[in-house]
């Protein structure tokens, strides 16, 4: 699934491409794709029709689009997009051939459509009103979402305290969308890794400067995939113009199980976590039990 730096590469190329631009019409061919939209696909495409799109916004690992009508604050209409685990937003020509599981287009009016491509349709379209959360007006839907390491009004103190108040395992915590959002499987081993804390330690016994540590490089190894255009592990993650992102050249632990370490050699080992994978260094960072031992 994309996580923060795989959808703030969307953003960015949604709003550039789409920004000012009239909605003339739109067709949904799959009724997977708007299922959160509970009036169904004739309502999502009648109220979308003429809407001028104003912005495309994100909070953690959400997108959404925002559009120039009284009310663009709370109150409000967003097109929330749900990317799943293998939605892509498209800019294309409208003449452009069409992807086999484009499951809605939507045509601006300068020629060009949006497209929502989607093999696997767990992702989606959706219209939700605009609610002001923290000083900022957010869909409904994403309402109980923290903000994110990247996020400007971000503030890391109170993020320190919320994660110290888990009594839970610390990559458990990072995954928590309530705490931090936009940190997913890969970048919250990448930053522990980078940080020496094996995923297993409990929250609450980490101290301040170590969880101050820890989502700085949080912070920095989001801010290194941004740059990189995010990871791409095979062609369902792309940007708005079909690239692929390049971080994944660069990851030092996330899907490298029984590779060296890149700082000590150690052969990197894979774990069962939360249904998914979590990969580590046994040397860099020690398990709980091993830690304890080690300091007797």
């Amino acid at each position: 699934m994309p996580e923060l730096p795989e959808v703030e590469v969307v953003r960015r190329g949604l709003d550039e491409h789409v920004r000012g631009r009239v909605i003339e019409s739109v067709t949904v061919t799959h009724s997977r794709s708007v299922r959160r939209h509970i009036a169904g696909a004739a309502d999502l495409a009648a109220r979308l029709t003429g809407l001028r799109v104003d912005a495309a916004r994100r909070r953690g690992k959400y997108l959404w689009l925002t559009f120039d009508e009284p009310g663009s604050g709370p109150g409000g209409t967003a097109l929330v997009v749900h990317l799943g685990m293998s939605g892509q937003m498209l800019v294309q020509p409208a003449d452009a051939p069409l992807e086999k599981h484009a499951h809605i287009r939507a045509d601006l009016d300068d020629g060009t459509q949006l497209r929502f491509v989607d093999q696997r349709t767990f992702g989606g379209w959706a219209l939700a009103p605009l609610v002001e959360v923290d000083g900022a007006a957010v869909p409904e839907p994403v309402a109980h979402i923290a903000r994110d390491p990247l996020d400007p009004r971000f503030d890391i103190e109170a993020a320190v305290a919320a994660v110290r108040g888990k009594r839970t395992e610390i990559k458990r915590v990072l995954l928590d969308q309530t705490v931090v959002s936009g940190i997913g499987n890969i970048y919250a081993d990448e930053a522990l890794w980078r940080t020496r804390i094996h995923g297993g330690r409990m929250a609450a016994d980490l101290t301040r400067p170590v969880v101050r540590t820890l989502l700085a490089e949080v912070r920095a190894v989001m801010a290194d995939a941004l740059a990189a255009g995010g990871t791409s592990f095979d062609a369902l993650y792309v940007n708005v113009n079909g690239q692929s992102g390049y971080f994944e050249r660069s990851l030092a632990v996330y899907g490298r199980g029984d590779e060296p370490c890149t700082r000590c050699g150690a052969p990197i080992v894979r774990e069962k976590f939360m249904n998914r994978s979590s990969y580590s260094c046994p040397r860099c960072q020690p398990a709980v039990a091993a830690e304890r031992a080690r300091r007797r």
